[in-house]
């Protein structure tokens, strides 16, 4: 386990006191360790949390990191591709819930 932090304060933003332990696993552990190994680019990472969170039905999540996503590189209509594949493996509602996510985010623009 590392010493080093990468300043991830979200969980920390989030909750401040409320939950120092759910703090601590969002901001150290998730964050500072498992989104740093090298194994997987933090692009990649993005992409098979974006999956995993529409296939788990987790939608609100998706409002993040789908921001978070084009920020590791992944393009908007990559994002778009990806639920609509997504669809025929995770099922339908999941897809359009995780698309009307997308829209708003997004704002209709064209990337």
């Amino acid at each position: 386990m590392s010493d080093e932090t990468t300043g991830w304060t979200g969980g920390q933003r989030a909750f401040g006191d409320f939950a120092p332990g759910l703090v601590h696993y969002t901001d150290r552990v998730l964050f500072d360790e498992v989104w740093e190994r090298p194994e997987l680019s933090k692009r990649d990472r993005s992409l098979v949390t974006v999956a995993a969170l529409l296939t788990g039905g987790s939608i609100e999540q998706l409002r993040f990191h789908l921001v978070f996503a084009r920020d590791n590189g992944v393009t908007q209509d990559e994002l778009i591709e990806a639920i609509t594949h997504l669809a025929f493996y995770a099922g339908w509602p999941k897809a359009m819930s995780a698309m009307t996510m997308a829209k708003e985010v997004f704002g209709g623009e064209q990337s």
